[in-house]
């Protein structure tokens, strides 16, 4: 769970996640508390004095899962899917284990985390009159899936990023969204090889993308032209060219994106293959690049096994 950060004033403030879609998210969290055999004993029996020691823990591990973000500053307040708790009695300690779950925009580690040292702390307060020995120990984060990290790949491809513009490539205005785009693939990894900039002519484009493909150009992201415009042509330039087309990818920007800007509906997105390279048409504006790097990074790199006969990860 990302929960804080120093803004420009040096202040603590939250993580703003209002930008992430929300997706299925998973923590697990483990511990231990360490106690005499007797206390065992008495614990397995059920004759302690406060009485059922586990099922009061399991409760209140479940109740502070749901309570974190009032437990710890800057939390995110989240809707957890599901809690659970389970206990292994052994002679000496009783190990806990949390799972929680998610359909949010962040995760659920701290969820999974403060269940289990709740519950710990339960155990101790419920054990405390026969047991001053106690031991809370070996709190740890297990397991943590969705989000980014669901689509963890090592492979990072070849990228080259093409700007459509008459105004920029005559230096008329200044490239934004190239450059937001060169900046997050090369931050997850890729080797940027190329950014040029052309003007919206369908020559051009073209000549561009033929020359990186047969380079062995292995992403190619084009910038620009998605529009209704007279000049806007990278779609019906780029289109035909597809060995196959990735409606898939098309409609989690599309959607991503109107999720945002109606008038991102205007907008015509396209990605597909052309041989071994997979190409994605964005529009031009900075917006619509962060929001393709929100949703293709790492995602998108899945492709690159699956297009070398290696199958889904």
């Amino acid at each position: 769970m990302e929960f804080s950060h120093l803004d420009e004033r040096g202040d603590i403030a939250m993580v703003d996640v209002s930008a992430k879609p929300g997706t299925m998210r998973t923590a697990a969290a483990s511990g231990a508390i360490s106690m005499r055999q007797e206390t065992i004993r008495l614990l397995r029996e059920d004759s302690l004095p406060k009485g059922n020691v586990l099922t009061a823990a399991k409760l209140a591990g479940i109740q502070a899962a749901k309570k974190t973000a009032h437990l710890i500053p800057l939390c995110h307040q989240l809707n957890l899917s599901w809690v659970d708790i389970s206990f292994t009695i052994h002679d000496d300690r009783i190990a806990i284990a949390a799972v929680v779950k998610t359909r949010e925009a962040t995760g659920v580690e701290m969820e999974a985390l403060t269940a289990v040292s709740i519950a710990a702390l339960t155990i101790y307060d419920m054990c405390k009159a026969v047991d001053k020995s106690m031991e809370i120990s070996a709190v740890r984060l297990d397991l943590k899936t969705g989000g980014k990290t669901q689509h963890a790949t090592e492979y990072r491809p070849r990228t080259s990023i093409l700007v459509l513009s008459d105004s920029i490539s005559e230096g008329k205005g200044q490239d934004r969204s190239g450059m937001l785009l060169r900046e997050g693939f090369e931050a997850a990894g890729c080797p940027v090889e190329d950014l040029r900039i052309v003007p919206d002519s369908g020559e051009m484009i073209a000549s561009v993308v033929d020359e990186w493909v047969a380079g062995g150009v292995e992403l190619i992201v084009t910038s620009g032209g998605t529009g209704l415009g007279p000049r806007d042509v990278t779609v019906e330039v780029l289109q035909p060219k597809f060995s196959r087309k990735l409606p898939g990818i098309e409609q989690a920007l599309f959607n991503w994106g109107q999720g945002k800007t109606k008038t991102a509906m205007l907008s015509r997105l396209a990605a597909g293959t052309i041989g071994n390279s997979l190409l994605v048409c964005l529009p031009g504006s900075p917006g619509a690049a962060a929001d393709a790097l929100e949703v293709l990074v790492p995602a998108v790199f899945h492709a690159f096994s699956m297009l070398k006969g290696e199958g889904h990860a």
